[in-house]
């Protein structure tokens, strides 16, 4: 599940990436403008400038700008930079693999194969995003894809699962 700082650092990532080029913003005015507490936006763009994916300038005219361009940055980068592994659980993931203490086999765990589809998915809409993406749609577009999706998957049969190799992502 995605965290507040998550969720935050997101809405921040795309703050930035609407700046004209050159232009720096003052975290003051990034969390006023995304109802977001200054003092956890502080921490939270920290993380992302030790990340390398924002910098930072002191002093008069001073502020955070993108690190780079947002069309080089995918949004897991910036997921992964705050909260960590996409995976649901450690058994799951590609970047911070740990087998279960209680698992006999990883190759046939029901809970790890299903975990690692749930991590595949997520990994392949985040991989697959930019900022420059994310900052590109319309909010409402972003809200009606939202409800369009998920009013079209209710009341559905769940598709069939398929098996996932231990060495999937």
């Amino acid at each position: 599940m995605l965290t507040n700082k998550g969720k935050y650092g997101l809405k921040a990532m795309v703050h930035l990436a609407g700046l004209d080029p050159g232009a720096l913003a003052q975290v003051s005015d990034i969390a006023e403008s995304n109802s977001i507490s200054k003092k956890f936006l502080d921490h939270i763009l920290t993380e992302l400038r030790h990340a390398g994916l924002v910098y930072s300038k002191k002093g008069k005219g001073g502020g955070y700008a993108l690190a780079r361009s947002a069309h080089e940055i995918q949004v897991s980068a910036i997921v992964r930079a705050l909260d960590g592994p996409l995976a649901p659980i450690p058994c799951a993931s590609m970047t911070a693999f740990r087998p279960c203490d209680d698992c006999a086999d990883l190759s046939t765990c029901p809970v790890r194969l299903i975990m690692t589809e749930a991590r595949n998915a997520i990994a392949n809409v985040l991989d697959n995003c930019t900022l420059a993406e994310l900052y590109a749609m319309p909010k409402s577009e972003k809200l009606i894809a939202g409800i369009r999706d998920h009013k079209s998957n209710v009341g559905r049969e769940p598709r069939p699962r398929r098996a996932a190799l231990p060495n999937q992502r």
